[in-house]
């Protein structure tokens, strides 16, 4: 199941995102003014150097003299769109702010599922023994935490220096073998950039 995640690339704020795929596909609901995205708005918070910005959804309400969105659409940190367009019904929002306005917001979250369905389909599979492993691990490390938090923390630690190294070995033989950016992220649901970074930091070693 998805569960927000706190931020994203360029600024923008991610409402979804798996532990799959991280925050390479996370997911949002992006706005849509004049058949276009809108740049992000911006808080007027008095004199200062910084001024807060959001390009999240519900910042879009005319108020305080920010835009006011038309539709909403799904949008993942790939870059991927929604076809679908959900309009905005503001003779029922009123003059709420959109955050407590309860707008229904399944529509975009299903497309997103639908994109990730894809992402997922093209993605190596892996191994049926490696996939249950990973669940036991999970499980067992998610009841460790509840009993013995710092050896779960300890336990954790050891993973993630099995898997830098692993993982530099794996990509290090991807790359030996000439395999591509774009099969790479492919095949691991990522994007290219991210892809790049681990042949090219496995050629490094």
């Amino acid at each position: 199941m998805p569960a927000a995640w706190p931020g994203g690339s360029n600024g923008v704020e991610w409402d979804w995102w798996t532990v799959e795929f991280g925050e390479a596909h996370a997911g949002a609901a992006g706005v849509l003014i004049g058949g276009g995205e809108p740049g992000p708005v911006y808080f007027d918070v008095g004199s200062g150097p910084d001024v807060p910005s959001t390009s999240h959804w519900s910042a879009y309400d005319g108020r305080a003299g920010r835009p006011r969105a038309e539709a909403l659409r799904a949008g993942c940190a790939c870059g991927w769109r929604g076809a679908a367009e959900y309009r905005l019904d503001w003779a029922t929002v009123g003059d709420r702010p959109l955050y407590e306005a309860d707008v229904d917001l399944n529509g975009p979250l299903a497309d997103w599922h639908a994109h990730l369905s894809l992402v997922r389909d093209k993605a190596v599979p892996l191994p049926e023994p490696l996939a249950a492993l990973l669940v036991e691990i999970t499980e067992q490390l998610t009841a460790t935490t509840e009993d013995a938090p710092l050896a779960a923390l300890r336990a954790v630690g050891m993973l993630e220096r099995i898997a830098a190294r692993v993982g530099r070995e794996a990509a290090g033989a991807l790359a030996g073998d000439g395999v591509s950016a774009e099969v790479v992220a492919t095949g691991l649901g990522t994007t290219r950039s991210k892809a790049l970074v681990l042949l090219l930091t496995a050629q490094d070693i």
